[in-house]
C-alpha cells in the first residue's frame, strides 16, 4: 500500500484515539494518567499531518517539529504508565531536559554534520527505548489480577522494541552505518507495524482505566466511608481467610475487639463532627500502632477490630496495650482552646485452630464488655475456651449495656 495512504490512516486513526481518550480524561478525572495517554495521541495526530504535508527534502524547521512530536508521543505515553502505577520522580523537568537535548543534537545532524540516517537513528532508538520504559513500568503484579496491565505492556514493549531493532534493518556492509535513502524514508511496512501498536495501546489504555475504575467500585465495597478501613463485611471475608492461612500454617492468630469510651458524650458535647475526627484519630494513631500485615475494620458506630496473624496471644496483649496508651497520650484539639482525650476499652483474644472466625470475634466482643465492665479504658484478655465452653455457647454469653 502507498505509504501517504497508510499515513492518511494513520492520522484519522490517531485523530480519532486522541479524541477518545481525551473526553475519558476530561469526563473521569480520578483516572490516573489518562491526560498524558491523550496528549501523546494528540503528537501522534500533529507528527502524520506534518510527515503528510513536509517536502521530500525537510528543511531544519521541519526535521525539529518533527522529532519534537516523536519524542513527544513517546514520552507521554512513558508519563502516562509512570503517572498510572504512582511512580516516585519528576516528569514535567526530565521531559523539557530530554526534548531540549534531542532537538539540539538533532540540529547538529541537520546542518553542523548533516548525517540524515544518523539523525533517524538516533530518534528511533529514543522513542523506542522511551516506549519500553513505558512497559516496563506498567508491567507489574500478577497477571491473573492484572491482565490489563500485561495488555498495555505487550504492545507498548513490542512498540518500543521495533523502533529500536528498526535503524539496524538498514545496516549494510561497505556502504556506510545505515542506508541512507531507505533509513529516512518512511517504508509502508514501518507506518502499518506503527498502526497496529499505536491501537493495541489505546485499547490497552482503555483496559487500564476500566482496571482503574474497577478497583475504586471495589475499594468503595470493601471500605467504611469514614476511615477507610475495612467495614464489617470485608473485615469478615478477610478475617475467614486469615484464619485457613494460619490453619494451613500452624501458626498463631488474635483478633482485638475495640470500643472507643464515652463516644456518645463525645457527639453530644463536641457535635458529630469533632466525633468523625475523633474516629479518624483512632484510625490514625492504630496503622502507627499496628505492622502492614494486620488488620483494622470498622464493626459498628465506635467499634473496631485488628486481624494480628503470627501473634501469640501474650504478643497480642501487649499490641492491645500499646494501642490503648497510645491513643491515650494522643490528644485531639476539640475547640479553640480545648483538647479531647480518647480512650479505648479493648478486647483480647485468640482464634482457635479449628474455630469460625465468627465466634472468635464474638469472644473478643465479650472480653471488651469485660473491660468496661471493669471500669473502661484497659485490655481484658479472654483465652480460648475449653473443651467444654466449646460445647456450651452461653458460658460467656451475658453482654453489659454500653
Amino acid at each position: 500500500m502507498h505509504s501517504p495512504t497508510l499515513l492518511l490512516l494513520t492520522l484519522i486513526l490517531t485523530g480519532l484515539m486522541a479524541c477518545v481518550l481525551g473526553a475519558f480524561a476530561f469526563f473521569n478525572r480520578s483516572i490516573r494518567g489518562m491526560p498524558y495517554w491523550a496528549a501523546s495521541y494528540g503528537c501522534g495526530f500533529i507528527l502524520c499531518l506534518a510527515l503528510l504535508l513536509r517536502s521530500s527534502t525537510p528543511g531544519l524547521a521541519s526535521v525539529l517539529l518533527t522529532q519534537a512530536l516523536m519524542f513527544g508521543l513517546a514520552y507521554l505515553n512513558y508519563a502516562g504508565a509512570h503517572t498510572y502505577m504512582q511512580r516516585p520522580g519528576r516528569l514535567y523537568g526530565a521531559g523539557i531536559a530530554g526534548l531540549l537535548l534531542m532537538l539540539g543534537l538533532m540540529a547538529a545532524l541537520t546542518v553542523l554534520y548533516p548525517q540524515p540516517a544518523l539523525r533517524v537513528g538516533i530518534a528511533s532508538a529514543v522513542s523506542g527505548t522511551l516506549f519500553l520504559m513505558g512497559a516496563h513500568c506498567v508491567a507489574r503484579g500478577r497477571l491473573g489480577m492484572h491482565p490489563a496491565r500485561y495488555a498495555y505492556a505487550l504492545a507498548s514493549g513490542m512498540h518500543g522494541a521495533f523502533m529500536v531493532l528498526r535503524p539496524w534493518g538498514f545496516v549494510t556492509e561497505g556502504q556506510g552505518v545505515w542506508l541512507v535513502n531507505q533509513a529516512v524514508s518512511i517504508p509502508g511496512l514501518i507506518i502499518l507495524e506503527s498502526i497496529v501498536s499505536l491501537v493495541l495501546m489505546a485499547f490497552g489504555v482503555l483496559m487500564l482505566a476500566n482496571e482503574q475504575t474497577q478497583t475504586a467500585i471495589k475499594h468503595l465495597a470493601d471500605r467504611d466511608a469514614l476511615t477507610g478501613v475495612f467495614n464489617r463485611r470485608a473485615f469478615m471475608v478477610h478475617f475467614d481467610k486469615a484464619a485457613q492461612l494460619s490453619r494451613r500454617r500452624k501458626t498463631s492468630l488474635a483478633i482485638l475487639a475495640v470500643d472507643l469510651d464515652h463516644f456518645k458524650r463525645i457527639n453530644d458535647t463536641w457535635g458529630h463532627k469533632q466525633g468523625d475526627d475523633g474516629l479518624l484519630h483512632f484510625v490514625k494513631v492504630a496503622q502507627h500502632c499496628l505492622r502492614n500485615t494486620d488488620l483494622i475494620g470498622r464493626i459498628g458506630g465506635e467499634e473496631f477490630a485488628v486481624i494480628l496473624p503470627d501473634t501469640p496471644l501474650d504478643e497480642a496483649a501487649l499490641v492491645a496495650e500499646r494501642l490503648r496508651t497510645g491513643l491515650m497520650a494522643a490528644a485531639l484539639p476539640a475547640g479553640e482552646q480545648e483538647v479531647m482525650t480518647i480512650t479505648a476499652s479493648i478486647g483480647v483474644t485468640p482464634c482457635g485452630r479449628d474455630e469460625p472466625p465468627e465466634l472468635a470475634l464474638q469472644r473478643a466482643d465479650q472480653a471488651m464488655y469485660q473491660a468496661k465492665r471493669n471500669g473502661r479504658n484497659q485490655v481484658y484478655i479472654l483465652p480460648a475456651p475449653s473443651l467444654h465452653e466449646q460445647g456450651n455457647p452461653d458460658a460467656h454469653s451475658p453482654d453489659p449495656p454500653r
